[in-house]
């Protein structure tokens, strides 16, 4: 899919329709100190096999996408998921 590198949005900081430049959205790191990756962790410790099963296919065959847009008047910075593609390309208009 292709998808345009600014779009026309409304903002509702601004509380007025302004361009919007977009990026793909994707997550950042996991802490390792938090609460649920440390109960992951030990989790996954132990004496012998693993503790969680394996996964034996992968069903999914697509990741849903999320755009980051961000206003080019303040900065505002708001997500829109398209859903499931296989290919996103950000091109100029």
């Amino acid at each position: 899919m292709k998808f345009p590198k600014t779009v026309r949005m409304y903002c509702p900081r601004c509380d007025a329709y302004t361009d919007h430049s977009v990026s793909t959205y994707s997550s950042g790191k996991r802490r390792t100190l938090s609460e649920g990756q440390r109960r992951y962790l030990r989790k996954l410790k132990g004496y012998g096999s693993t503790r969680k099963p394996k996964q034996k296919t992968l069903y999914k065959v697509t990741k849903k996408v999320t755009l980051k847009l961000t206003c080019r008047q303040c900065g505002y910075v708001s997500m829109k998921t398209l859903g499931r593609l296989k290919k996103i390309e950000i091109v100029e208009r």
